[in-house]
């Protein structure tokens, strides 16, 4: 997987940890295959309700020391409310503060739950913790909540889809504030939908925003990889290496 990745002209993979156990496996697979490989560690809100206050930004703080170049995927999730909401949001809250500290990026996801992501985010933003809206699909206001305080906007193969129908909101944020990911194994873009996705395949949701821009895919990678290295601060093995 990670050669195909390479063959498709990717600069690097960030590995997200949405769980402790999910970020020491990243952690690993980083290690393995350094200057390509990067990796994240949070707490995600469907696990909110077993939220550690002490022991798991404590562990956090471990996988950061180890090389965690940003703190998630965590935020806020009231479709399907696997972990009550006031749980969820105390450890959003614990998460961001930790980014604050640690000066590490937030990978945020965001899902029926606007309003209080708007009121965090803003908060924190404020406050100069920098983040992404992972997987967007949601409103133009909270968008430009986030990008009013400097955050990035992150689209996955949803926007291959057919039922997509808001290239209005792709063409909303600026050049340096986006982002595409692969949100792999899962939402394989077209025309591989329904398999488990892979880094790779992110080409094809490139394209598929390129269009909506009306811009050269190519150049939209690159720009979009660019950014990508500047909010997770990635130290890249060189091109010549890779």
């Amino acid at each position: 997987m990670i050669g195909r990745a390479r063959l498709t002209g990717a600069l690097a993979l960030v590995a997200i940890g949405e769980s402790l156990g999910a970020a020491r496996s990243a952690s690993a697979i980083a290690g393995a295959h350094p200057g390509f490989v990067f990796f994240t560690a949070g707490v995600h809100p469907d696990d909110a309700a077993s939220f550690d206050p002490i022991g798991d930004p404590e562990a956090i703080r471990e996988m950061v020391a180890c090389g965690a170049v940003a703190i998630g995927e965590c935020g806020l999730d009231a479709r399907y409310d696997h972990s009550p909401r006031d749980h969820q949001r105390r450890a959003f809250a614990a998460q961001l503060a930790l980014a604050r500290e640690l000066d590490r990026p937030v990978v945020v996801h965001t899902r029926d739950a606007e309003d209080d992501t708007a009121a965090m985010i803003a908060e924190a933003g404020a406050a100069g913790v920098r983040g992404v809206l992972h997987c967007y699909t949601g409103s133009h206001r909270l968008a430009e909540i986030a990008l009013g305080v400097g955050w990035y906007v992150s689209f996955s193969g949803i926007v291959t889809f057919k039922k997509w129908d808001d290239d209005a909101l792709i063409r909303l944020v600026p050049d340096d504030r986006l982002l595409v990911e692969s949100d792999a194994p899962y939402l394989a873009p077209v025309p591989n939908r329904g398999k488990r996705n892979e880094p790779a395949w992110v080409s094809f949701t490139v394209a598929r925003v390129a269009a909506a821009r009306g811009v050269d895919a190519i150049g939209l990678g690159t720009q979009t990889a660019n950014n990508a290295v500047k909010l997770f601060g990635l130290a890249l093995t060189s091109r010549s290496d890779s």
